[in-house]
């Protein structure tokens, strides 16, 4: 029987270039996605971006806001489409038919569960982040994160009773019912709860931040970005309008994937949120380390960013996939430079998978009359455990393992040679690895899903590749 999957991206801020670490977790999700199709569970998978934030006012350069929100969002679809991203779902939370309806819903949910107030406030904002700090998260006096001065504001705004949750967050997640994944992370909330949280503001008077969803009954006040984009989640899926058919179905969220950087609104805010408003908690966070290169974090100034559209124009998307895969543990920070990316490209697929399947397709061509007859089932239960771990880099080199096994089978058995002198057995070895390169290009269908397609396409025609896979760059 197929099991439900349903797994997230966080939404982005549309007021920049997407960079590789906005790449980094699409594919991430995406393979996890195509794992949990390929294991036969309905699944459906939902990204999208952050609209109305005080970030977009910043930007807009004469353009109407839609105008301007327009541009960027066919940006993001560019970058997916060339990372072949198999998305279900985009959802813009400037939709106002299908995403201010669940946010509008969830507002009232927190207002009915006494969870909402009003209240003064002074604090130390950060439009980067979109997030007010206290004198105690800031680093030097400046956001931990972007490390700037936030600015000093004083507005009366709605606040949420975070407080009130912090006992039985800490209690979900202790049991499991909550997973936050890796460890650290989990031991990371952990001891942010066990300091106690504080409430937090859940809007912004209009006349500051004009781009958003007014408040119920406050048309003076508009929803605060987090009280707004959180909600994403299950906006996308009906939540708050007629038809909750999807959202029946999907709800809870099997994992959200998220960046360290946001963690505690993920694994904090958000359970909170969902408490008040009575509805089933997400059942795992998932939360990856950033992409540094040259073990600095990517920066103009320090000259060390990667343009992922810069990286597939010249290396294909394919390639991109299988670097984030294989060189990109989800749990750690991980390194990427252009040398180690041209490295691991050659080495691994110009040299490896790609040089491997030349030789055996032709092979196959030549001394085959048709494609071998291709097993309807293959054993992937150490592979796609790998998978129920997050492990995708193990599992990546798994796959890379059987590439290496089926080369090391070629030299040691010699085929080419073997045939000359005995037909039958030449035959039957050559037979053998088509079936393993074959089994190899279904372990590739989550990684590199293109690369799965074309390869057994080939194999089943019993034809070599016209032109290389992988080009080799020198």
């Amino acid at each position: 029987m197929s099991k439900k999957f349903y797994i997230t991206t966080p939404i982005f801020y549309p007021n920049a270039k997407l960079h590789m670490g906005h790449a980094y977790v699409v594919t991430v999700c995406d393979i996890l996605a195509r794992y949990h199709k390929l294991a036969g569970d309905d699944t459906y998978f939902l990204t999208g971006s952050d609209e109305n934030t005080g970030k977009i006012l910043k930007e807009l350069d004469g353009k109407s806001t839609q105008e301007y929100l327009s541009g960027l969002v066919t940006n993001f679809k560019s970058l997916y489409k060339s990372l072949d991203i198999s998305y279900d779902q985009f959802i813009q939370t400037s939709d106002q038919a299908r995403h201010w309806p669940g946010a509008i819903a969830m507002w009232n949910k927190l207002v009915e569960a006494g969870d909402i107030y009003k209240s003064k406030y002074i604090g130390l904002y950060c439009l980067g982040c979109e997030t007010f700090y206290t004198e105690k998260d800031l680093v030097d006096g400046k956001c931990p994160v972007h490390l700037s001065v936030p600015e000093k504001i004083e507005e009366e705004n709605y606040f949420f009773k975070l407080s009130k949750y912090t006992d039985i967050l800490k209690t979900k997640i202790e049991s499991g019912e909550l997973a936050i994944v890796p460890d650290t992370r989990r031991n990371e909330i952990l001891a942010l709860l066990s300091r106690g949280l504080d409430d937090v503001s859940f809007s912004r008077p209009i006349k500051n931040v004009p781009h958003g969803i007014p408040v119920p009954g406050d048309p003076e006040q508009v929803i605060y970005v987090w009280c707004d984009a959180l909600v994403n989640y299950i906006s996308a899926l009906g939540y708050g309008t007629d038809d909750t058919t999807i959202f029946d179905k999907f709800w809870p969220a099997d994992v959200h994937v998220v960046g360290k950087d946001i963690i505690r609104f993920h694994c904090c805010l958000w359970p909170a949120m969902l408490l008040s408003a009575g509805l089933p908690l997400p059942k795992t966070i998932l939360v990856h380390g950033l992409i540094t290169s040259g073990g600095h974090k990517m920066s103009k100034t320090l000259g060390n960013v990667i343009d992922p559209i810069e990286l597939i124009n010249e290396y294909g998307g394919e390639a991109v996939r299988y670097f984030l895969a294989r060189e990109i543990s989800v749990f750690e920070d991980g390194d990427m430079t252009l040398e180690r990316f041209k490295d691991s490209y050659n080495s691994g697929l110009a040299n490896g998978l790609g040089n491997l399947a030349s030789r055996i397709l032709t092979l196959s061509q030549k001394h085959l009359d048709k494609c071998p007859e291709i097993p309807e089932k293959t054993d992937f239960t150490e592979y796609f455990a790998l998978y129920d771990s997050f492990e995708i880099n193990k599992a990546t080199n798994l796959v890379w393992d059987k590439i290496a096994e089926l080369d090391k089978f070629i030299q040691d058995t010699e085929p080419f040679k073997v045939i000359k002198v005995d037909e039958a057995k030449g035959k039957e070895l050559i037979t053998k690895m088509v079936l393993d390169l074959y089994t190899i290009a279904r372990m590739l269908n989550p990684i590199m899903p293109e690369t799965n397609t074309t390869l057994k396409k080939l194999i089943r025609e019993n034809k070599k590749p016209e032109a290389p896979l992988f080009l080799r760059k020198d």
